[in-house]
């Protein structure tokens, strides 16, 4: 070409490095008056993250479906062996648990916390929980009576699940839904997102990586 010089190397392309992906979440909720918040709860990350999500049977009750974003699936017991129809075939639970990067169940009920404690899987939620890569942070967030949350037996599996590396997001003292006032009702949305966002942003600049 004019004007360019003899044996001059020519220039690579500058490609810049792709941005990384958003972080995905796997949002859980359990059989609690407090899943009335669960829409809430995942609008509030998939505003930041990639999200699916899990209820329960019993959780149910409370979702309005119709609250959730309308990028985010919702899986229930009923999807769990639904595409499954012979070996080699994808398993929910499994493929699930692989595709988090985070795992928070809020609300926690007292069931499922004795469940997660004694190691049950009698649905998706348990399953997902008893195969969980424990290398990978896992948080909950109870929402129980508050006697139930005074129970010798809500302390013996709130150890149980703390040496598994599950971290607690401690309900709150306030007026519950039976009427009662006392701790035991889930921390806000607002809350639960800012705590998990907090630890996985602090991990990445401490050098970390959960993605």
């Amino acid at each position: 070409m004019p004007g360019s010089e003899p044996g001059s190397p020519e220039m690579e392309p500058i490609q810049a490095n792709p941005a990384p992906r958003r972080p995905r979440i796997l949002l859980a909720a359990s059989g609690s008056v407090a899943a009335i918040k669960f829409g809430n709860l995942c609008h509030s990350f998939s505003e930041w993250a990639e999200v699916k999500a899990v209820a329960t049977r019993a959780s149910l009750h409370f979702i309005d479906r119709t609250s959730l974003p309308k990028d985010v699936i919702l899986y229930t017991d009923e999807d769990e062996w639904s595409s499954w129809n012979k070996m080699g075939d994808s398993v929910l639970h499994i493929e699930l648990r692989r595709w988090a990067d985070i795992l928070v169940i809020a609300p926690l009920s007292a069931n499922t916390l004795g469940k997660i404690a004694g190691g049950l899987c009698d649905n998706l939620l348990t399953c997902v929980v008893r195969a969980w890569d424990y290398s990978k942070p896992f948080f909950v967030a109870p929402a129980m009576n508050t006697l139930m949350w005074k129970n010798p037996f809500t302390e013996r599996h709130i150890m149980s699940i703390d040496e598994l590396g599950v971290s607690l997001i401690p309900p709150v003292t306030k007026r519950l839904a039976c009427g009662d006032y006392g701790n035991g009702a889930m921390a806000e949305p607002s809350l639960i997102y800012s705590t998990v966002r907090l630890f996985f942003e602090s991990r990445v600049q401490q050098g970390g990586s959960v993605v």
